[in-house]
């Protein structure tokens, strides 16, 4: 059950937005309901789907490797909504559901991942289940893989989805399909 609604995108006023919202939808992530219930905020929406689309979908970290963190993310937060979304860009570059539930479970032991990868991966678990442990020592793992605005980008990346799973899910949004 929905505790706010979206928006039908007539009742969109600002242009701007509604083209984010839009391409939102076009996108996949971060989905037309999300996009729709927040842009009851414009100026807010606006720069929170700007900062999401951009993060998401450019930069220097692989596409298919931030659709696996968003979903681990979304299922630690028990989110279903973002847990059931899958990015068209994800699906085009084909990653598989063998892909998500491993990255989103025991990634460390899959030979599905590289070490880099799997460095990516246990900085977005351990931002969300224990950020004590990604000090000076993580840092310097990450840093043999990622360059430093690399790693800002998978910080930036974490903290933002982390967060919108977590704002999704009290929405009480129903569950996405994943296909």
């Amino acid at each position: 059950m929905l505790y706010m609604q979206p928006l039908e995108l007539d009742e969109i006023e600002d242009p701007e937005l509604r083209d984010l919202v839009v391409r939102c939808e076009e996108m996949g992530v971060p989905g037309g309901p999300f996009a729709r219930i927040i842009a009851r905020k414009p100026e807010q929406a606006k720069a929170t789907l700007s900062v999401m689309l951009l993060n998401f979908n450019e930069g220097n970290i692989d596409h298919r490797l931030k659709e696996i963190i968003r979903v681990q993310l979304a299922r630690f937060t028990e989110d279903p909504y973002f847990s059931g979304l899958r990015s068209k860009q994800a699906q085009e570059m084909g990653v598989t559901e063998e892909e998500i539930d491993a990255g989103a479970g025991d990634y460390e032991d899959s030979d599905l991942f590289t070490e880099a990868e799997k460095v990516a991966l246990r900085f977005a678990d351990q931002m969300f289940l224990d950020s004590t442990k990604v000090d000076a020592a993580f840092y310097a793992e990450l840093k043999k893989h990622y360059s430093e605005p690399q790693i800002m980008e998978l910080g930036a990346f974490i903290a933002l989805f982390h967060a919108a799973h977590m704002v999704m899910r009290s929405f009480g949004t129903p569950e996405a399909t994943a296909h």
